[in-house]
């Protein structure tokens, strides 16, 4: 188990990612999907209200429904990390107080319960005063509402912000962190959220873990990720350095009788300050790979080679 920053929240080292239920996975997919996890000593899930509005014929709040759906008839509310996100669903657009606060409610309601583990900020609402963000997030945490606060998709120097502000004013300070972060994309983060990380005890769960499917290896040719659905996400790191790790995580899956995606997110979880990689499956057959990663330990020869061939994709 890690720990979550200065968190109490004590979770399995592998985060399992709530985007996909009530959009590639059905309920009874997402209940199987959620069963072998809690099985394997799973415990955290990560959702949003959005998820999944992008989806057609979806209104926002999908996700959230199927997990509280689930949580209630398995009995395992106690037992499970929920994180949740606020500031993307269509009724409840950005970070104002009187939206957080609603937001929050909706989410407590989907999710039946009476309190969300890690609330996370989903992005910066530039309309509104950071400080009355802050406060808003505050007020849930002192409200019994929310646990604790999270932050992604945020700029280094917001994140800072938010930071100062809460520390000025008492408020409750993030402990989390929720950055794009993968084999084929670190440049932003450890250049610049890294030392943020570290200053401030944040514990980092990246998303885009498997980089929207690409470090699964299963798009080798563009005839392979034309008409998918994940194709728009995936065509940015459909390059021939990207392709180059994908070839070499390959060869030391083969070597080590896992998947590909196993190797890469054994990779992530070595990273400096990482508590967990975040990933989602659609699946049932897909979730093994995620849990192998961990148990995988690379040899320091596999992880520098992985870390050479992935400096080359944005230097």
């Amino acid at each position: 188990m890690a720990t979550i920053g200065n968190s109490e929240l004590d979770i399995f080292p592998i985060a399992l990612g709530g985007n996909t239920f009530g959009w590639t996975a059905d309920e009874a997919t997402s209940f199987e999907i959620l069963d072998a996890f809690r099985a394997a000593g799973g415990n955290f899930i990560d959702s949003a209200d959005s998820y999944s509005a992008f989806a057609p014929g979806n209104s926002g709040g999908e996700s959230e429904t199927i997990l509280g759906n689930w949580a209630d008839a398995r009995g395992v509310r106690d037992e499970v990390t929920i994180a949740t996100k606020v500031g993307h669903h269509p009724r409840y657009q950005g970070l104002s107080p009187a939206n957080v606060k609603a937001a929050a409610d909706a989410s407590l309601k989907r999710l039946q319960s009476d309190h969300i583990d890690l609330y996370y900020a989903h992005s910066d609402d530039p309309a509104t005063p950071l400080v009355d963000t802050v406060a808003a997030f505050d007020e849930l945490v002192r409200d019994g509402k929310v646990r604790y606060v999270g932050l992604s998709n945020f700029a280094p120097a917001r994140v800072a912000e938010w930071l100062e502000v809460a520390a000025a004013n008492g408020f409750a300070a993030p402990v989390s962190l929720q950055p794009h972060y993968n084999l084929v994309h670190r440049v932003e983060y450890e250049n610049a959220y890294a030392p943020l990380a570290l200053e401030h005890s944040l514990g980092v769960l990246p998303y885009y873990a498997l980089a929207a499917g690409f470090l699964t290896g299963k798009y080798r040719s563009q005839d392979d990720l034309t008409g998918r659905i994940r194709e728009r996400m995936a065509m940015r790191y459909f390059t021939g350095a990207g392709l180059a790790v994908v070839d070499a995580l390959s060869e030391i899956a083969t070597a080590h009788a896992v998947e590909i995606s196993t190797v890469a997110l054994a990779w992530l979880s070595a990273r400096p300050g990482v508590v967990a990689p975040l990933a989602s499956v659609s699946r049932i057959e897909q979730l093994p790979a995620l849990l192998d990663a961990t148990r995988l330990v690379l040899t320091d020869l596999e992880y520098e080679r992985l870390t050479s061939l992935s400096n080359a994709i944005e230097a």
